[in-house]
Protein backbone atom coordinates (compact mmCIF):
# COMPACT_ATOMS: atom_id res chain seq x y z
CA UNK A 1 0.00 0.00 0.00
CA UNK A 2 1.05 3.69 -0.71
CA UNK A 3 0.19 6.37 1.91
CA UNK A 4 0.91 10.04 1.90
CA UNK A 5 3.00 10.25 5.10
CA UNK A 6 2.06 14.39 5.41
CA UNK A 7 -0.66 16.03 4.71
CA UNK A 8 -0.34 18.83 2.32
CA UNK A 9 -1.36 22.13 3.31
CA UNK A 10 -3.28 24.48 0.16
CA UNK A 11 -3.69 28.04 0.41
CA UNK A 12 -6.99 29.41 -0.69
CA UNK A 13 -8.84 32.66 -0.87
CA UNK A 14 -12.95 33.26 -0.80
CA UNK A 15 -14.39 33.48 -3.77
CA UNK A 16 -17.64 35.90 -3.41
CA UNK A 17 -18.39 36.06 -7.13
CA UNK A 18 -19.49 32.60 -8.55
CA UNK A 19 -21.09 31.11 -12.01
CA UNK A 20 -19.23 30.67 -15.06
CA UNK A 21 -17.99 33.79 -16.70
CA UNK A 22 -15.91 34.40 -12.94
CA UNK A 23 -14.85 30.82 -12.75
CA UNK A 24 -13.36 31.63 -16.28
CA UNK A 25 -11.72 34.90 -15.24
CA UNK A 26 -9.80 33.18 -11.90
CA UNK A 27 -8.45 30.36 -14.36
CA UNK A 28 -7.06 32.77 -16.20
CA UNK A 29 -5.46 34.36 -13.66
CA UNK A 30 -3.45 30.36 -12.31
CA UNK A 31 -5.99 30.03 -10.15
CA UNK A 32 -8.16 27.24 -9.77
CA UNK A 33 -12.24 27.49 -8.32
CA UNK A 34 -13.28 25.33 -6.09
CA UNK A 35 -15.95 24.60 -3.05
CA UNK A 36 -15.43 22.94 0.55
CA UNK A 37 -18.47 21.96 2.56
CA UNK A 38 -19.63 19.55 4.39
CA UNK A 39 -19.94 19.01 8.63
CA UNK A 40 -22.77 20.84 9.13
CA UNK A 41 -20.99 23.97 7.81
CA UNK A 42 -22.17 26.53 4.94
CA UNK A 43 -20.21 25.71 1.74
CA UNK A 44 -17.54 27.82 0.94
CA UNK A 45 -16.33 29.09 -2.41
CA UNK A 46 -12.23 29.61 -2.50
CA UNK A 47 -9.97 30.11 -5.14
CA UNK A 48 -6.67 27.54 -5.06
CA UNK A 49 -3.55 28.08 -6.04
CA UNK A 50 -4.04 25.80 -10.00
CA UNK A 51 0.34 24.94 -10.39
CA UNK A 52 0.18 24.17 -6.69
CA UNK A 53 -2.70 22.06 -6.22
CA UNK A 54 -3.62 20.34 -9.68
CA UNK A 55 0.45 18.62 -8.92
CA UNK A 56 -1.28 17.64 -5.61
CA UNK A 57 -3.95 16.02 -7.14
CA UNK A 58 -2.05 13.88 -10.04
CA UNK A 59 0.34 12.80 -7.20
CA UNK A 60 -2.77 10.94 -6.21
CA UNK A 61 -3.08 13.03 -3.46
CA UNK A 62 -6.53 13.24 -1.61
CA UNK A 63 -6.04 14.25 2.40
CA UNK A 64 -5.47 17.93 2.37
CA UNK A 65 -4.79 20.44 4.83
CA UNK A 66 -6.53 23.94 3.17
CA UNK A 67 -5.93 27.54 4.57
CA UNK A 68 -8.59 30.19 3.86
CA UNK A 69 -7.19 33.75 3.52
CA UNK A 70 -8.61 35.67 6.17
CA UNK A 71 -10.40 32.22 8.64
CA UNK A 72 -8.86 32.04 12.00
CA UNK A 73 -8.01 28.48 13.65
CA UNK A 74 -6.04 25.69 12.54
CA UNK A 75 -6.71 24.87 8.74
CA UNK A 76 -8.90 22.44 8.18
CA UNK A 77 -8.88 18.80 6.78
CA UNK A 78 -10.26 18.37 3.66
CA UNK A 79 -10.98 15.12 1.36
CA UNK A 80 -11.15 15.54 -2.47
CA UNK A 81 -14.70 14.83 -3.32
CA UNK A 82 -14.71 15.38 -7.07
CA UNK A 83 -12.57 17.25 -10.03
CA UNK A 84 -14.28 18.41 -13.03
CA UNK A 85 -12.77 18.92 -16.42
CA UNK A 86 -12.81 20.89 -19.53
CA UNK A 87 -14.44 19.97 -22.25
CA UNK A 88 -11.60 18.21 -23.96
CA UNK A 89 -11.30 16.33 -20.46
CA UNK A 90 -7.59 17.25 -20.23
CA UNK A 91 -7.26 20.26 -17.65
CA UNK A 92 -8.91 20.15 -14.44
CA UNK A 93 -11.41 23.63 -14.02
CA UNK A 94 -12.68 22.78 -10.68
CA UNK A 95 -12.84 20.61 -7.50
CA UNK A 96 -14.90 19.92 -4.56
CA UNK A 97 -13.75 19.12 -1.25
CA UNK A 98 -15.50 18.21 1.80
CA UNK A 99 -14.66 18.94 5.53
CA UNK A 100 -13.53 15.25 7.43
CA UNK A 101 -11.93 14.44 10.99
CA UNK A 102 -8.80 12.27 10.36
CA UNK A 103 -10.81 9.53 12.43
CA UNK A 104 -13.90 9.46 10.90
CA UNK A 105 -14.28 6.91 7.88
CA UNK A 106 -15.26 7.38 4.24
CA UNK A 107 -16.10 5.46 1.12
CA UNK A 108 -13.09 6.17 -1.56
CA UNK A 109 -11.71 4.30 -4.57
CA UNK A 110 -8.26 3.06 -4.59
CA UNK A 111 -5.98 1.86 -7.68
CA UNK A 112 -4.64 -1.38 -8.08
CA UNK A 113 -1.42 -1.38 -9.38
CA UNK A 114 -0.06 -5.04 -10.34
CA UNK A 115 3.21 -6.61 -9.76
CA UNK A 116 5.28 -9.36 -10.37
CA UNK A 117 4.47 -9.85 -14.08
CA UNK A 118 8.08 -10.80 -14.95
CA UNK A 119 8.14 -13.46 -12.63
CA UNK A 120 4.52 -14.77 -13.52
CA UNK A 121 4.69 -18.48 -14.62
CA UNK A 122 1.42 -17.38 -16.99
CA UNK A 123 2.61 -14.92 -19.12
CA UNK A 124 5.73 -16.85 -19.98
CA UNK A 125 3.37 -19.01 -21.92
CA UNK A 126 3.05 -18.72 -25.42
CA UNK A 127 0.22 -16.65 -26.67
CA UNK A 128 -0.96 -15.82 -22.88
CA UNK A 129 -2.37 -12.55 -22.14
CA UNK A 130 -3.11 -10.35 -18.77
CA UNK A 131 -6.90 -8.92 -18.40
CA UNK A 132 -6.91 -6.53 -15.42
CA UNK A 133 -10.78 -5.53 -16.19
CA UNK A 134 -10.91 -3.48 -12.81
CA UNK A 135 -7.82 -1.23 -12.23
CA UNK A 136 -9.73 -0.16 -8.54
CA UNK A 137 -11.81 -0.97 -5.73
CA UNK A 138 -13.84 1.08 -3.52
CA UNK A 139 -13.18 0.98 0.05
CA UNK A 140 -14.43 1.89 3.16
CA UNK A 141 -11.11 3.55 5.17
CA UNK A 142 -10.61 5.66 8.26
CA UNK A 143 -9.01 8.95 6.85
CA UNK A 144 -5.88 8.28 8.03
CA UNK A 145 -5.51 5.63 6.60
CA UNK A 146 -6.37 6.38 2.77
CA UNK A 147 -4.06 4.52 0.39
CA UNK A 148 -2.69 6.18 -2.73
CA UNK A 149 -2.95 2.38 -4.31
CA UNK A 150 -2.81 -1.36 -3.05
CA UNK A 151 -0.10 -3.16 -5.02
CA UNK A 152 -1.66 -6.71 -5.94
CA UNK A 153 1.31 -9.21 -6.67
CA UNK A 154 0.07 -11.78 -9.65
CA UNK A 155 3.70 -13.57 -9.70
CA UNK A 156 2.35 -17.02 -8.74
CA UNK A 157 -0.79 -16.69 -11.94
CA UNK A 158 -0.99 -19.37 -14.31
CA UNK A 159 -3.07 -19.12 -17.30
CA UNK A 160 -6.51 -19.63 -16.45
CA UNK A 161 -6.38 -18.26 -13.01
CA UNK A 162 -8.87 -15.21 -12.38
CA UNK A 163 -8.48 -12.81 -8.82
CA UNK A 164 -11.06 -11.39 -7.77
CA UNK A 165 -11.77 -8.19 -5.58
CA UNK A 166 -12.26 -10.45 -2.41
CA UNK A 167 -8.94 -11.93 -2.94
CA UNK A 168 -6.55 -8.59 -2.81
CA UNK A 169 -5.41 -8.45 0.83
CA UNK A 170 -6.17 -5.04 1.84
CA UNK A 171 -3.09 -3.30 3.87
CA UNK A 172 -5.37 -2.86 7.12
CA UNK A 173 -7.65 -5.14 8.87
CA UNK A 174 -9.90 -1.85 9.40
CA UNK A 175 -10.59 -1.67 5.62
CA UNK A 176 -13.40 -2.83 4.47
CA UNK A 177 -14.21 -3.94 0.65
CA UNK A 178 -17.40 -2.35 -0.86
CA UNK A 179 -16.62 -3.06 -4.49
CA UNK A 180 -18.69 -6.28 -6.16
CA UNK A 181 -16.61 -8.98 -4.30
CA UNK A 182 -16.36 -11.26 -7.64
CA UNK A 183 -15.29 -8.42 -9.84
CA UNK A 184 -11.95 -9.15 -11.84
CA UNK A 185 -8.69 -7.42 -10.83
CA UNK A 186 -6.53 -10.09 -13.14
CA UNK A 187 -6.77 -12.54 -15.38
CA UNK A 188 -5.01 -15.01 -17.53
CA UNK A 189 -5.90 -16.24 -20.63
CA UNK A 190 -4.75 -18.06 -23.99
CA UNK A 191 -4.84 -15.61 -27.13
CA UNK A 192 -7.16 -17.85 -29.18
CA UNK A 193 -9.29 -18.34 -25.74
CA UNK A 194 -9.37 -14.45 -25.60
CA UNK A 195 -10.30 -13.50 -29.45
CA UNK A 196 -13.15 -16.03 -29.43
CA UNK A 197 -14.86 -13.90 -26.73
CA UNK A 198 -14.10 -10.81 -28.27
CA UNK A 199 -13.59 -8.71 -25.10
CA UNK A 200 -10.85 -6.13 -24.60
CA UNK A 201 -7.59 -7.48 -23.55
CA UNK A 202 -4.51 -6.24 -21.88
CA UNK A 203 -1.17 -7.79 -22.88
CA UNK A 204 1.55 -8.62 -20.58
CA UNK A 205 2.28 -5.53 -18.87
CA UNK A 206 -0.76 -5.11 -16.62
CA UNK A 207 -0.60 -1.28 -16.77
CA UNK A 208 -3.51 0.67 -16.12
CA UNK A 209 -4.71 4.21 -15.83
CA UNK A 210 -3.23 6.86 -13.27
CA UNK A 211 -6.16 6.74 -10.45
CA UNK A 212 -8.72 9.32 -11.17
CA UNK A 213 -10.80 10.26 -8.08
CA UNK A 214 -13.95 10.62 -10.33
CA UNK A 215 -15.35 10.23 -13.86
CA UNK A 216 -14.02 12.99 -16.03
CA UNK A 217 -16.28 15.60 -16.79
CA UNK A 218 -17.40 18.86 -18.73
CA UNK A 219 -17.42 21.78 -17.90
CA UNK A 220 -20.51 22.95 -16.01
CA UNK A 221 -21.38 26.67 -14.20
CA UNK A 222 -20.15 27.07 -10.46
Amino acid sequence: MTMTNETPLLHAQPRERIGSRYAQRVRRAGGLPGVIYGHGLDPVSVTFDAKDTITHIHKGEKVFRVAIEGATGEPETVLLRDIQFDHLGTNVIHADFSRVDLTERVHVRAHIHLVGQSACPGLKTAGAMLMHPASEIELDVQVSNIPDEIEVDISGMQVGDVLHARDVKLPLPTMKLLSDPEAVVAHIVEAKAEAESGEESEVGSGAAEPEVITEKKEAKED
